[in-house]
């Protein structure tokens, strides 16, 4: 089983210069959602599909503007059931292949790995974007809410203070949203721990 199965199929569509991301705590008000969104903007859907636990994740693409037309318009159709949403103009270029299933690989010792958890799939998403653009460090996995109790986290690596300093960034960007479940470093991680990631 690849580790990344838990996340919802990515289309292999190339990604304009924005993402946006609207995550429902109802499968059917997400259905409607991601119509709307659709109809509103000239944007490219990469995935909308239900997650657990009974949670509707949509992720579309496309220019700055039709992003957040898009993300507003499904905002306001969502009503009460818009769990947590992002647009995000730059994503990092490790966020995206990941989401993919791809990448990730571990070989070899690490130095360090860190992780942060969120109780959302937007607040995970953007968490790691602002990690990567923190610190060199690279995405090992990310997951996102199934499999996990509507939970998502990612992993990274590399040396310890620039991990240090990644994780804090992207678990003060969840905790600003009243979303970070938990975060850790490790240093110098067992061989056999490397193993499992």
């Amino acid at each position: 089983m690849n580790r990344n199965d838990h996340n919802p199929e990515l289309r292999e569509a190339p990604l304009d210069d924005c993402i946006g991301l609207l995550e429902l705590s109802s499968v059917a008000r997400g259905v409607e959602v991601a119509d709307a969104v659709l109809w509103q903007a000239r944007v490219e859907m990469l995935f909308a599909t239900p997650v657990q636990p009974g949670k509707y994740v949509l992720l579309f693409s496309g220019s700055v503007q039709d992003v957040r037309a898009a993300a507003a318009r499904g905002s306001e159709v969502s009503a009460g059931d818009l769990v947590d949403q992002l647009v995000i103009p730059q994503i990092h270029e490790q966020v995206v292949p990941m989401l993919r299933r791809r990448g990730g690989v571990v070989n070899g010792e690490l130095d360090a790995i860190g992780l942060v958890e969120t109780t959302t799939v937007a607040s995970t998403v953007i968490a790691a974007d602002q990690a990567l653009k923190t610190a060199t460090v690279d995405l090992l996995d990310l997951r996102i809410a199934n499999g996990l109790g509507g939970k998502s986290f990612f992993t990274l690596t590399g040396e310890v203070s620039d991990v240090r300093s990644a994780v804090a960034a992207g678990a003060r960007t969840a905790q600003e949203r009243g979303l970070l479940a938990r975060d850790v470093v490790i240093p110098r991680p067992h061989p056999e721990l490397v193993a499992h990631l």
